[in-house]
């Protein structure tokens, strides 16, 4: 089977469209959304009752701007690459509103077809993440963060990935139980089956099989595109110092 070249620009559409659409589907099963995505969630939700006309995509671009800031704080530098991750941020947050707005009309009634909504938007938002990593293209704020802080300070990338992701997690739940006031109607019991604010059992699911979901992605996308560009003047553009 010949591989699909020429698709470094499709692979990163494609990493946009999947993430967000993986997204919406975890967060439509109340489980809990991933560690990337719930401080959006939570704080739509908190901040939505005062700003009725805010969206979970305008939320999540506007954390990622604020992410940025931070980034050039932490490197003492400005590259105009970083506007090229906001304005991927800002593409990705209006396709996520997309989806969340396609899905609301759907329910997923019964606790064993979330559990299964839930891997489907993992594996789903997998497969956008391994898309993404494999295109010249500039991907989001999160990805840009970890990259230039490792660099910055001359760490091991992955595990700085590591500490940023158990990071959001940790910033998530301190942002569930205080922000809300209502920390005291939390039941234990009902962990398996609903989210706290947008943090659940399936958070946690979620932060295990990641990783292993984007590998796995990975190895198909790889048996299906030799990716290079579409567009080598862009490329080269985008890869210049």
């Amino acid at each position: 089977m010949k591989k699909i070249e020429k698709s470094s620009e499709i692979l990163w559409i494609l990493g946009i469209v999947f993430v967000a659409f993986g997204v919406a589907i975890c967060s439509k099963s109340d489980l809990g959304v991933s560690m990337i995505a719930a401080p959006a969630f939570v704080l739509f939700e908190a901040i939505s009752s005062v700003w009725q006309s805010l969206t979970v995509g305008v939320t999540e671009y506007l954390i990622q701007g604020l992410m940025l800031v931070i980034l050039m704080v932490i490197v003492r530098a400005f590259n105009w690459r970083y506007f090229l991750a906001f304005a991927v941020a800002v593409i990705y947050g209006y396709t996520l509103n997309f989806f969340i707005w396609l899905l609301s009309g759907v329910s997923f009634d019964t606790v064993w077809l979330r559990w299964v909504m839930l891997i489907v938007g993992d594996l789903i938002t997998g497969f956008g993440v391994a898309c993404f990593f494999r295109t010249y293209m500039p991907l989001q704020v999160y990805e840009l963060f970890v990259a230039e802080t490792a660099n910055h300070f001359k760490l091991n990338l992955n595990k700085t990935k590591w500490v940023f992701d158990i990071s959001l997690l940790v910033i998530s739940i301190v942002l569930a139980v205080t922000v809300f006031g209502d920390v005291g109607s939390f039941d234990w019991k009902t962990i398996g089956y609903s989210s706290f604010h947008s943090i659940g059992l399936g958070t946690f699911v979620t932060t295990a099989i990641n990783s292993p979901i984007i590998t796995f992605m990975g190895k198909i996308i790889d048996k299906l595109f030799e990716p290079s560009a579409m567009f080598p003047k862009l490329e080269k553009m985008l890869k210049r110092n």
